[in-house]
């Protein structure tokens, strides 16, 4: 089971759309998280207070639905959420029942207001509290793609993958490229103190991407953790979206030996662009090669805990020496 919790408020997308119908909710899911949910459940706060989305894989057995309430249920509550929507994806199965009702239920009971639960599946979505009307029960249409929503996300820049693997898909290997990679390493030295925060900061305001030679010098430069804070302890939030461009670009060109700390810097950059799905891919894109890596572990636990990426500059004096010089 994965967990993706993260700010919905980040993305202008997300700050503009107002979700009144439960067709809006439908469409609204799939823009925030930045992909289609499949097998899913996914709580969305609404209302005052601090924000957050969640998604959980739903699972096969009904007896590890506690499982998906706790992953849910947790952050929601640290996090002082007051009023939630719940959307389950999958057909009406028992597992799905199932998990609306004991998320709804262990919600109520801890003072968190649920104010709608839907079910998706096959571009329908299907009413599952009572009070609704007959047909909200039999299924009612939407079109994602011919949304508002959607169309607002294109026109924002932002993508919305058609699945977590699509999504997933973005960070894997260019084996080609890789390849060439793996061939520059051979040569290939560390960059002197400081220089890899001036090669990163001259990337990210040309918005341009690390050369062959500079990929690989970077490679060997960032396996220090001090070394590496100099790619991401100095990050804002404005400089959030062209980092993971340049971090992305460069964890597709590595091969599995070299990939762990630049996937590490692409998981924070994602978290702190308030995009938790891509955290969560780059997090696993570097434990192929690092399983115990500090600063991927540093993310996986800012994502398990739903953290505000507005909170990063109360956080950086406590975060910004954190990371494990020999991981």
């Amino acid at each position: 089971m994965t967990s993706t919790p993260h700010d919905p408020v980040p993305h202008p997308s997300t700050t503009t759309l107002r979700a009144r119908t439960p067709g809006d909710l439908a469409a609204f899911v799939p823009v925030a998280l930045g992909f289609v949910p499949e097998r899913s459940v996914v709580l969305v706060s609404i209302g005052a207070g601090h924000g957050m989305h969640a998604r959980v894989d739903l699972p096969h057995d009904p007896d590890d639905v506690d499982d998906v309430v706790e992953a849910l249920v947790r952050p929601a509550r640290r996090n002082g959420v007051r009023e939630v929507v719940v959307v389950v994806y999958d057909d009406d199965t028992t597992v799905a029942d199932e998990a609306a009702w004991a998320l709804h239920g262990e919600l109520t009971a801890v003072g968190i207001t649920v104010r709608e639960v839907l079910r998706v599946h096959d571009s329908h979505w299907y009413a599952v509290l009572p009070g609704a009307p007959l047909s909200a029960y039999q299924g009612v249409p939407f079109e994602l793609a011919e949304h508002p929503f959607t169309a607002q996300a294109v026109f924002d820049g932002r993508v919305t993958h058609a699945s977590r693997e699509a999504l997933r898909a973005t960070v894997a290997p260019d084996c080609a490229a890789a390849e060439q990679t793996e061939a520059a390493l051979a040569t290939a030295s560390p960059l002197p103190s400081g220089a890899l925060a001036a090669l990163t900061r001259r990337h990210l305001e040309r918005g341009t991407t690390f050369t062959r030679p500079e990929l690989a010098a970077v490679a060997l430069t960032v396996t220090s953790g001090e070394r590496r804070d100099e790619a991401w302890t100095w990050l804002s939030r404005p400089q959030a979206r062209a980092a993971v461009e340049l971090w992305s670009d460069a964890v597709r060109r590595l091969p599995t030996s070299h990939v762990a700390g630049p996937a590490a810097v692409l998981a924070f950059a994602a978290w702190l662009v308030g995009d938790g799905a891509l955290a969560w891919c780059a997090v696993d894109r570097c434990r192929e090669g690092a399983p115990a890596h500090s600063l991927a572990s540093l993310v996986a636990q800012l994502l398990d805990t739903a953290t505000s990426p507005d909170t990063w500059e109360t956080l950086r004096p406590d975060t910004g020496g954190t990371a494990d010089p020999a991981a």
